[in-house]
């Protein structure tokens, strides 16, 4: 009869597990310092930019002294704006939901215990009760997060690179090694705003001198190449800032994020994605505040909490009788029901316009209904 193998002792099983353990830290910072890769590579270009500028072009190239005195002045406001707003969209920590959103303690032991089904929902349900919850998943299910173990609210999703709900998640990205959120979403619009003026700035001022250097008009120094490559780093970097700058704003006019216009939010009555379009103004205000004083610094204005937003959906909810009354919404062809649960004190100042919000029974012409696009889920929905 053989004998049993030897089992492994408890240091060698301690040992392993130390070992797995300096792996994955070791792992994870690694990760980490390839996630700051390319915002490295945008501070590498930014003083090369700063060099060939001040130094080669205005210092050692421009001969006019006033020409000199206004670049130089122009040219230092909008880089100091440029390095504000990137500061602050980089270091502004995304925002996640609050704790009236996380589950009890028996609700999570319930959930665990149970599949998901009726009874599953049953629990959800009874969590979302009073919360300010307009939104569902594909299936009309409460958005639940099951790796936070919280309900999401309206319009926050999951990062799989932040491994968080982020409120008002519109994507991650990898040039600010941040997720552009509720918190900092003004802050990028300014970085992208004021880096495509930094850059249409260079390429104008740059280009007399470039000319030059193709017919031979500058004196062959060293200033001759920064001046070449200046134009064309700025030009191309013109090109692609433009469009994406073109397409935020497009996006704070309909009151939409980048995740809401591939797969438009899913309300109980189905898909509509101008759900929380408020118009042109307010949904300028959303994003950047009602004093316009601060609507050029990178300094946080957004109106409201992230966890809740208006909406042109809002009725009364048969579900909820004891709720005061709430917005109605008519369509052409039916009327759809939705929660009414009262907006909180921070966005009540959204629904002043008396033309397009009443406090009751107030009817709203809808626009056709968005479609949403299974093939481009961007979450995981249960």
């Amino acid at each position: 009869m053989a004998p049993p193998p030897p089992t492994p002792s408890s240091s060698s099983r301690g040992s392993g597990v130390r070992s797995a353990s300096r792996r994955g830290r070791v792992r994870r910072r690694c990760q980490w310092l390839l996630y700051w890769v390319p915002v490295v590579f945008i501070c590498c270009i930014l003083c090369w930019s700063y060099y060939a500028y001040v130094v080669q072009l205005c210092l050692l190239t421009m001969k006019n002294i006033g020409e000199k005195v206004v670049c130089l002045i122009a040219y230092h406001l909008f880089f100091a704006m440029f390095l504000w707003s990137y500061w602050k969209t980089i270091f502004t920590l995304p925002v996640h939901p609050s704790k009236e959103f996380l589950l009890t303690y028996a609700d999570k032991e319930l959930l665990e215990r149970e599949p998901r089904g009726e009874v599953h929902q049953e629990v959800l349900k009874r969590a979302a009760k009073e919360l300010p919850i307009y939104t569902r998943t594909m299936s009309g299910a409460i958005r639940y997060c099951d790796r936070c173990q919280l309900i999401k609210p309206d319009r926050c999703h999951h990062c799989s690179a932040c491994d968080k709900c982020i409120l008002k998640m519109d994507h991650h990205c990898p040039w600010v090694n941040n997720c552009v959120g509720f918190s900092n979403y003004k802050f990028f619009l300014l970085f992208l705003a004021y880096s495509l003026l930094y850059c249409l700035f260079i390429a104008a001022t740059d280009l007399q001198y470039f000319i030059k250097f193709w017919t031979n008009g500058l004196s062959d120094t060293q200033a001759k190449f920064h001046i070449m490559f200046l134009f064309f780093a700025a030009a191309m970097f013109s090109i692609s800032l433009s469009s994406l700058f073109g397409y935020h704003c497009w996006l704070v006019s309909k009151n939409k994020s980048t995740l809401e216009a591939f797969r438009a939010p899913i309300f109980r009555h189905g898909t509509d994605k101008n759900g929380f379009s408020l118009g042109f103004s307010k949904n300028l205000r959303q994003v950047f505040g009602d004093e316009k004083i601060y609507w050029l610094l990178p300094v946080f204005t957004s109106q409201g909490d992230g966890c809740s937003f208006p909406t042109c959906l809002v009725t009364q909810d048969l579900e909820q009788a004891s709720t005061p009354s709430g917005l109605i919404s008519s369509n052409k062809n039916e009327n759809h029901h939705f929660p009414a649960k009262p907006l909180r004190d921070s966005q009540s100042h959204l629904l002043t316009d008396t033309h397009s919000w009443t406090e009751t029974n107030a009817s709203i012409e809808k626009n056709k209904l968005g479609m949403s696009n299974p093939a481009l889920t961007m979450e995981n929905e249960t």
